[in-house]
């Protein structure tokens, strides 16, 4: 299989995911593409956030958020980027992102152009999703108004399953792709696979750039569930050098042990800080729903059984909070 085909067939992957899994979440009613610049701010327990409109050359603008402590500071603060999943957007980790500002961090996030609640147009783009990352990082630290606030040399990330493997590659990451096929002629019945095959016939129409785009501004790394971990060997991690936080979902049934943490866990040439959560469920990186979400969004919101949804955050906030004042 060639190299373009072996992107087709990933991107085909994470489309068909964000299809299947991704329920319609509710949100702002949108008419039309706000604006390019700031709307807000709005303060709430000590917590400033804005929402952005980030140009982006001639693509279309990309909805953002930054989050950051009210009080001011005397020197420049590190700055946190956040990759949500597939069919998410901006607010999908709201809980983590508020945590990070309380703690003295500004939290950029954004819903990435054509993979998200709203439209699953570019859900194949698995390369776009790190451009985009890096889009934001040059809009905040380039045109935002409180970029003087920040210290870019401290510039963390944190992503949530595709947002891992988004993170990931942006990070220094080379993906092998030609794993894919291996991996479900031997696990057919995964997840993934199935979808893979029910999208197979989609991949003659993508078109995918042949090698993700890095960025060397991600100074330490947070990964969550990360999508594809299987496809990340240790050639192809060589270079993601930071500081890397790990999480895996012990009961995640989306994406199984053995074949998407652990192969991240082994392949990182500097051995990460690795927590396995026992008895989480893969949407329970999300933070708890609303009742209205869970009325609408049953997949993401249903509980697992056994596990406090809430408690779990409360612990991840804190690690995460004490991992990047760490590293950063």
């Amino acid at each position: 299989m060639s190299t373009a085909a072996l992107f087709a067939t990933a991107s085909v992957l994470l489309a068909a995911f964000a299809a299947a899994a991704a329920p319609a979440i509710p949100g702002p009613p949108q008419t039309a593409a706000p604006p390019a610049g700031q709307v807000g701010p709005s303060i709430r327990d000590g917590v400033v956030f804005v929402r952005l409109t980030v140009t982006d050359g001639d693509q279309p603008p990309i909805e953002a958020g930054v989050w950051y402590p009210a009080q001011g500071a005397t020197a420049p603060r590190p700055m946190i980027v956040i990759s949500h999943g597939n069919g998410g957007d901006f607010r999908s980790h709201i809980d983590t992102a508020r945590a990070l500002a309380k703690a003295g961090f500004i939290v950029a996030t954004l819903t990435h152009t054509g993979d998200n609640w709203r439209d699953q147009s570019r859900a194949a783009d698995v390369a776009g999703r790190a451009r985009q990352l890096s889009v934001l990082i040059d809009y905040i630290l380039g045109q935002w108004d409180g970029r003087a606030g920040i210290d870019p040399q401290r510039i963390g990330a944190f992503g949530f399953s595709s947002g891992g493997f988004t993170v990931l590659a942006a990070a220094g990451g080379d993906p092998d792709l030609t794993r894919l096929a291996d991996h479900c002629r031997a696990h057919p019945g995964f997840f993934d696979c199935r979808l893979v095959g029910r999208f197979a016939g989609a991949m003659s129409a993508i078109r995918v750039a042949p090698r993700l785009p890095h960025d060397t501004r991600l100074k330490a790394l947070a990964i969550a569930a990360p999508a594809l971990g299987f496809t990340f060997t240790r050639e192809g991690l060589a270079r993601v050098t930071q500081p890397v936080q790990l999480w895996q979902a012990g009961s995640d049934q989306i994406l199984p042990s053995p074949f998407y943490a652990e192969p991240v866990r082994d392949a990182l040439p500097r051995q990460p800080e690795y927590i396995r959560v026992d008895g989480a469920g893969h949407f329970d990186f999300l933070p708890p729903c609303s009742p209205e979400l869970a009325a609408a969004a049953p997949m993401i919101c249903t509980p697992t059984p056994g596990f406090d949804r809430a408690a779990f955050h409360e612990r991840l906030n804190g690690e995460l909070v004490r991992f990047f004042r760490a590293n950063l």
